[in-house]
């Protein structure tokens, strides 16, 4: 057996167990930096840093104080927040009362909030602020469960003489806990004792496409493991920064922080994505997760600031591009064969006069420290992962579900293929259905969907098998390729397949003024596309092109407008096969976003939402044909 399966086989039951261990081996070390704004809400914020004692101290607090509250082993208790410090540290907390966290996104509605609390009988929520707090009490008589609420950020928060101790806020928790270990001194250290691997860690509702959320049951194995494997593929190292804003109510979010805890390096936290651009000079990470959106945005936007600077520095920007794509390729291809990632001497000087040009730039505005971005959520256009590659910023795309506990593979470090997910986690088993579907298996995988057994058993197989829903192939040395979602693939009405996610993304990489694009064409005979643009790109071309003071909405709506995209799909309609080309498209009035459900939060498109809402358009360009 080697070191890694020794590692991962020998874990301890739970990332709460993990945790005192960190704290014991490194109490006065970095753990965690986030952002205070400044009090006039003008100028940089200040950031502050906690050490893993520190930490400690306010983690044990939470916990004690909701072990006083009543809150038994693997009862839930809710968050509703951003990504901030103080999640981290009340997941954490939660965990060590032996207590589950049922995650809810801030975004989501009182509704849908109401049935998540409901449904996962939670005793407990932990709000972000006076907004999250109104959703509790608009529904707080449908929630006869939850006996308390916490709330983090207390400004504008008044309570009523009835609410008394059904509200506290974060710090009176944390006083009450504090006291409560004063007499208790050991009771930490008690419950994270009798914490069970099969013992339930979080709960995480999945933001279906259509119907109710299903809520997913990740024991403490299944984080316990996340942390030792992927501490085991090497890609994180003690001395990291990583700049952490993805949504901690999500799976990839949450697996980050488990990560972390194993390796012990500085996690900086900012859930505010309007401040990326500004934090990462600040924060300088050397990695950071993040969802394709992203990447998709600051290529769009290099390439618009290229374009303003005139014809000259739009074709060297060009130029460049085409070296990194080439460069890329090559360099990776020759890893792949003998093990250097190697280069011609010409294409090399190319690339260092690009790197000097342009690619230098980029890697400053990420921070100038960056080794490896990790990808995922969803399929990241290969040519914009290759330019990346090519100007240095190492895209390593992953793959995992909400029921994989998000990290099932990794692209593995310098051997990264872009295209590819990667290899699997160590411990994880890997095969390919007859119809082409991905299944997993091994500690990962979730135990089954919270109080819908017969919803568990259409993806779980009696052996351990989950069916992934999600189409994909293996090279010979394991590097998977998802190609698309199995419910996803559109067959037209002559019988051809098409994967609408790769047509999507060749459109990404091909359109610098794109945001979202969904290709549609089941049943019909030929494929069309909504099309919504990146605002900030537009706008930007619309100042140059006769269309300044126009709103969004009008310049979408210009002739000029789309006669610039439809040059775009045309180029894109070249390298696709007859059957998969756009013969329709229409620019849509707004992009599509989370506030209007066409988004997931961790920005997947919801096609059958997409397709309802904007279906007039959709019936506009399949209106005359022979099936309309």
């Amino acid at each position: 057996m080697s070191d890694t399966q020794t590692l991962i086989e020998n874990r301890p039951p739970s990332v709460a167990a993990l945790f005192l261990e960190r704290v014991a081996a490194t109490p006065d070390a970095e753990a965690y930096r986030y952002p205070v704004p400044s009090p006039s809400g003008e100028g940089p914020d200040d950031w502050k840093t906690l050490s893993w004692g520190q930490a400690a101290e306010r983690v044990h607090a939470i916990a004690a104080g909701l072990i006083q509250l009543g809150v038994r082993p693997e009862e839930r208790v809710a968050l509703a927040s951003s990504t901030r410090i103080e999640w981290i540290l009340a997941d954490l907390g939660i965990m060590c009362a032996g207590a589950a966290t049922t995650t809810v996104y801030p975004q989501t509605n009182a509704e849908e909030s109401a049935f998540i609390l409901a449904d996962s009988e939670s005793r407990v929520l932990i709000a972000e602020d006076a907004a999250q707090l109104a959703k509790a009490r608009e529904k707080r008589a449908e929630l006869p469960e939850l006996a308390h609420v916490v709330v983090v950020d207390a400004a504008g928060v008044e309570r009523t003489a009835e609410e008394g101790d059904w509200l506290l806020t974060l710090d009176e928790l944390e006083s009450r806990g504090a006291a409560h270990l004063q007499k208790h001194p050991e009771l930490i250290k008690e419950r994270v004792g009798a914490i069970t691997k099969d013992q339930l860690a979080t709960l995480i509702y999945t933001s279906g496409t259509t119907g109710r959320p299903k809520g997913v049951r990740l024991p403490h194995d299944n984080w316990s493991y996340m942390a030792k494997a992927t501490a085991a593929t090497g890609l994180i190292h003690g001395d990291d920064v990583q700049y952490l804003w993805l949504p901690l109510a999500h799976v990839f979010g949450k697996v980050l922080t488990s990560g972390q805890i194993e390796v012990g390096h500085v996690t900086a936290v900012d859930g505010r994505v309007d401040k990326i651009i500004e934090n990462l000079p600040v924060v300088q990470p050397t990695y950071m997760a993040a969802v394709p959106r992203i990447f998709e945005k600051v290529y769009n936007g290099v390439a618009a600031k290229a374009r303003a600077g005139g014809a000259a520095k739009y074709k060297i920007f060009q130029w460049a591009a085409g070296i990194a794509r080439e460069y890329a390729k090559v360099t990776q291809d020759n890893f792949r064969r003998t093990g250097t990632a190697s280069a011609p001497f010409g294409l090399t000087t190319k690339h260092k006069a690009a790197d000097r040009l342009v690619f230098a730039k980029i890697r400053e505005a990420f921070g100038g420290r960056l080794r490896a971005c990790v990808s995922g959520s969803a399929a990241l256009a290969p040519d914009i992962g290759y330019f990346f590659a090519g100007a240095g910023i190492h895209i390593l795309e992953g793959y995992g579900l909400t029921e994989s506990s998000a990290a099932s593979f990794v692209n593995p470090g310098e051997a990264y293929r872009t295209g590819t997910v990667g290899k699997p986690l160590p411990g994880t088993e890997v095969r390919i259905a007859d119809d082409g579907e991905v299944l997993l298996r091994g500690p990962g995988i979730m135990q089954g969907y919270h109080g819908l057994p017969e919803k568990t058993a259409e993806v779980l197989e009696p052996d351990g098998w989950f069916h992934t829903g999600d189409i994909g192939e293996l090279s010979p040395d394991g590097y998977l390729r998802i190609t698309d979602r199995k419910k996803d693939l559109i067959k037209t009405s002559g019988g051809k397949y098409v994967a609408p996610a790769e047509v999507e993304g060749q459109f990404k990489a091909v359109c610098p003024y794109v945001s979202n694009i969904l290709v549609h064409g089941a049943d019909r005979n030929f494929c069309t596309a909504l099309i919504a643009l990146d605002e900030e790109a537009i706008l930007g071309w619309a100042k140059e092109n006769g269309l300044e003071g126009k709103s969004y909405a009008e310049v979408v709506a210009a002739p000029a407008t789309v006669a610039l995209i439809e040059l775009y799909v045309t180029e894109l309609n070249q390298g696709l096969q007859r059957w998969q080309t756009i013969k329709k498209f229409r620019l849509l009035p707004r992009d599509l976003d989370v506030e209007h459900g066409e988004m997931t939060p961790s920005l997947k498109l919801k096609r059958p939402v997409v397709e309802r809402e904007f279906g007039h358009l959709i019936d506009e360009m399949y209106a005359g044909t022979r099936e309309a």
